[in-house]
């Protein structure tokens, strides 16, 4: 089933940080499509619950740099 969920991730500061994190989330099975706001520091993420939790999305998001996702 698919879901989306906006997330804020603390840490970006600048559009390369912001395309770091849209690439971490974009790389991950299930994900389907990432929006993110550099303005309001969020993430919107459409994924397959059935594939990716929030939990490895934010693991993934912190292997990417010094970014944190908030569940």
């Amino acid at each position: 089933m698919m879901e989306t969920k906006t997330f804020a991730v603390s840490g970006m500061k600048c559009e390369h940080c912001l395309a770091k994190v849209e690439n971490a989330l974009k790389s991950l099975p299930g994900v389907s499509a990432v929006e993110g706001s550099l303005a309001d520091k969020s993430v919107t993420v459409t994924y397959d619950e059935g594939q990716v939790s929030p939990a490895w999305m934010k693991e993934s998001v912190a292997a990417s740099g010094r970014y944190e996702l908030s569940l």
